[in-house]
């Protein structure tokens, strides 16, 4: 599976962003897709996670009430829509999709969260 992600950019704090990520597989509906992010000097971590029919949802404690996942199986899409973002935020945002044993990442996608 290919994955492309788009929507990154620069934004103040107190801003909001989304972000997109377009999925190869025409049987995007069986995936289970996540977005992680990595900031500079720190590990990759999860952000959020729906499960292949967008019936379930989780996220991390840092984004829960700020960022919601979403997606849309006829596209092929899934998203991140980030509100009052945080200069914590800011990171490399990497889509993700899993099915089975199958893994895929994205390039990845700047965030920066600046005045």
């Amino acid at each position: 599976v290919q994955l492309v992600e788009s929507g990154g950019g620069l934004v103040q704090p107190g801003g909001s962003l989304r972000l997109s990520c377009a999925a190869s597989a025409f049987t995007f509906s069986s995936y289970a897709m996540s977005w992680y992010r990595q900031a500079p000097g720190k590990e990759r971590e999860l952000v959020a996670a729906i499960s292949s029919a967008g019936g379930s949802t989780n996220y991390a404690d840092s984004v829960k009430g700020r960022f919601t996942i979403s997606r849309d199986n006829a596209k092929r899409t899934v998203y991140l829509q980030m509100n009052s973002l945080k200069p914590e935020d800011t990171a490399v945002y990497y889509c993700h999709s899993t099915r089975g044993l199958s893994v895929s990442w994205g390039q990845g996608t700047q965030v920066t969260v600046s005045s």
